[in-house]
């Protein structure tokens, strides 16, 4: 981590040609531009990592171990590196693309707090997790197989102590079809209003619909009670993304 130059950020202009709708992948081109992708993509992104350091700061437990599970650039591992008041926690960021984690170096070592980091390049599926208080899933859960989601989060409730949390920031998908109609349409327009063109909405559409497989609310309050959690509260909502906060008390 010796080299404290931030890594060349791009324009997102990945989808801005025609070109064969390729499935998604978060390959070394997708890293490049992936700030200036999810600012303009991800209604309310800018207030959900700010808030995720408010979270652990609330939450976080002394001696405790914090986890930012599909870390990708570190937006998340920071913000909950700043809310970590104990010198005794241990922060890990987990992510199975090593483009995202060679960049996510980078920005750790230009941050400006001293609690060590710890990356790993590995599946979220079978990383080692333990006596967590702290766990981040900031729009990553939708990557996963939804067979293979419940495993995944009962591992995480399993790995919590008492009084710790998990944040769960996702894309879902609405019961009713016209209210989904309407939250597609509005989401279509935040990103004409970011600079992206019909095409390009159009076609990253039709590469990430193949990986990313959103789930509706009631599905994800089922399954995170089914883990283990005991209460899930929705914290922050902007159209058809939301960040929820699920709560093990004992």
């Amino acid at each position: 981590m010796s080299n404290r130059t931030p890594p060349e950020q791009l324009t997102d202009r990945l989808f801005a040609t025609e070109r064969n709708p390729d499935d998604f992948r978060f390959d070394a081109s997708v890293a490049r531009v992936f700030p200036d992708m999810i600012r303009r993509s991800v209604p309310g992104y800018t207030t959900i990592i700010p808030m995720i350091e408010v979270i652990t700061e609330q939450h976080v437990q002394p001696g405790s171990h914090c986890y930012d599970l599909g870390c990708s650039l570190g937006a998340s591992t920071l913000a909950m590196r700043h809310g970590i008041p104990y010198p005794d926690c241990t922060l890990v960021g987990v992510d199975n693309s090593e483009a995202m984690i060679e960049r996510c170096e980078h920005y750790v070592a230009l941050d400006d707090h001293d609690l060590p980091v710890t990356l790993r390049c590995e599946d979220i599926l079978s990383t080692e997790l333990s006596n967590a208080s702290v766990t981040t899933l900031n729009f990553t859960l939708q990557f996963v197989p939804p067979e293979q989601r419940l495993a995944l989060l009962t591992r995480i409730g399993d790995a919590t102590l008492p009084g710790g949390v998990l944040v769960l920031s996702e894309k879902i998908r609405f019961e009713s079809d016209a209210e989904q109609a309407i939250q597609t349409r509005l989401h279509h327009e935040f990103k004409r209003a970011n600079g992206y063109s019909d095409l390009e909405i159009s076609q990253k559409r039709a590469a990430i619909e193949k990986v990313l497989i959103p789930e509706t609310l009631a599905n994800h309050r089922d399954r995170l009670q089914r883990a283990g959690f005991d209460q899930v509260l929705v914290w922050y909502q902007c159209f058809n993304f939301v960040s929820m906060l699920a709560i093990k008390n004992s």
